[in-house]
């Protein structure tokens, strides 16, 4: 069987993206999107998307997200914008100025303008802080942490372990560390679960560390974020009382090449 898909990136976050609106990709083929997202015997990915139609005619399309593991996830904010900058490529969306999806953690809207997709995230209803970090669901569960010099720090022996804590299982956490670099410009690395490793950029890793750095100093809404695969731009509405809303995640979406693969 072969299999058409594209590669795209949002600031080094790397997806395989199908699509399966005439619905013939097994979605619950764990092996197979895990042989796929392999970056030595299949095509390499931080994880896989499927464009889906939606049962209602105003939705423009479903989002389907899988980690690089295999299994599903509810969201993920730079393969949002990815596949939003792909449903604008084949012509699934009726208006590239604006449009909506369904995710597993909800509705999203999406604009599209030269390469940079603007993606309007889930609103977030309260954040924990403890004594040393913040913790927040952005789509997927999220420990932020603050530090200086986050360069030098282990991220998959640090992130590792306050994924498989106590704490945070069975399910476990994404991991975040932040360092503030002046005004309203954060840099930010991310462990991710799934891939179980550091990711090159997260989008909602980067959407939860904005919002934590403002619930820290109780200033900036609008964020220009570093990460390791370029820059971001979140901003948000709301504190840390009355939740956050009208949250959104801003960047560049690239198409990296087009290709088929035959499997089974």
């Amino acid at each position: 069987m072969l299999i058409d898909f594209y590669k795209y990136q949002g600031t080094g976050n790397d997806f395989v993206i199908i699509d399966n609106r005439d619905g013939n990709f097994d979605s619950n083929n764990v092996e197979l999107v895990s042989f796929l997202c392999d970056r030595r015997m299949g095509i390499g990915a931080d994880g896989l998307m499927l464009l889906e139609n939606h049962a209602e005619a105003e939705v423009d399309f479903t989002m389907r997200y899988y980690n690089s593991d295999g299994k599903p996830a509810s969201m993920c904010g730079n393969g949002g914008r990815c596949i939003a900058a792909f449903a604008v490529r084949i012509g699934a969306v009726k208006n590239a100025a604006e449009f909506n999806f369904e995710a597993e953690d909800g509705m999203h809207i999406a604009k599209y303008e030269k390469g940079i997709v603007s993606l309007k995230m889930t609103d977030v209803a309260k954040i924990d802080a403890g004594e040393s970090h913040y913790f927040l669901n952005t789509g997927v569960p999220h420990y932020v942490a603050h530090k200086n010099n986050i360069d030098a720090i282990d991220i998959v022996k640090n992130g590792s372990e306050i994924r498989y804590s106590e704490e945070y299982k069975p399910s476990g956490t994404n991991v975040n560390y932040v360092e503030e670099l002046g005004g309203n410009r954060i840099k930010v690395r991310t462990y991710e679960r799934g891939v179980e490793g550091e990711t090159y950029s997260c989008g909602t890793g980067v959407v939860a560390s904005s919002i934590a750095t403002f619930v820290k100093n109780k200033q900036a809404k609008l964020f220009d974020v570093d990460v390791k695969g370029g820059k971001l731009q979140v901003h948000f509405d709301g504190n840390d009382k009355t939740g956050f809303n009208n949250i959104w995640l801003i960047g560049a979406a690239i198409m990296v090449f087009k290709g088929r693969i035959e499997i089974g």
